[in-house]
């Protein structure tokens, strides 16, 4: 958060609405990262050509930015290897399991005023509200 401004905060968001917004107007799916990548492991035939070209622009995307002399923030991971595959896969079971992910439910699902998105959205923030709570204040991390 050190290079916060409001203007790329905005910028971004109304990039991100605008993305999703158009998926589902031209192709009439829902821009869920987990729906996307999902359908390519269970593959339909006609719907592997979009997922890919999705799932590409979110890895070329930096590098353009980089290319026009944007900078990106260091990573600094302290987690082990194990630690980080552990925690993906619960990640993974825990989009199954909630029917979606968190960009699929908070920005698809809530802008289509998705009941179930809103439910979802609510117990991911109430989620991360009380993980943040026992971290700082009961543990002391």
């Amino acid at each position: 958060m050190e290079n916060f401004t409001p203007a790329s905060a905005l910028i971004g968001g109304v990039l991100i609405g605008a993305s999703a917004a158009l998926l589902l107007v031209l192709n009439g799916r829902v821009a869920g990262i987990s729906g996307i990548l999902g359908g390519l492991l269970q593959p339909v035939p006609g719907e592997t050509g979009w997922r890919m070209a999705f799932l590409a622009g979110m890895f070329i995307a930096p590098l353009v930015y980089i290319a026009f002399g944007g900078s990106l923030p260091a990573v600094a991971m302290e987690a082990s290897l194990p630690v980080v595959i552990v925690g993906g896969l619960i990640v993974g079971f825990g989009t199954r399991l909630g029917g979606g992910c968190t960009s699929g439910h908070g920005v698809c699902g809530v802008s289509r005023v998705s009941p179930r998105s809103i439910v979802a959205t609510l117990v991911f923030l109430a989620t991360a509200v009380a993980t943040v709570f026992v971290a700082r204040h009961v543990i002391g991390m």
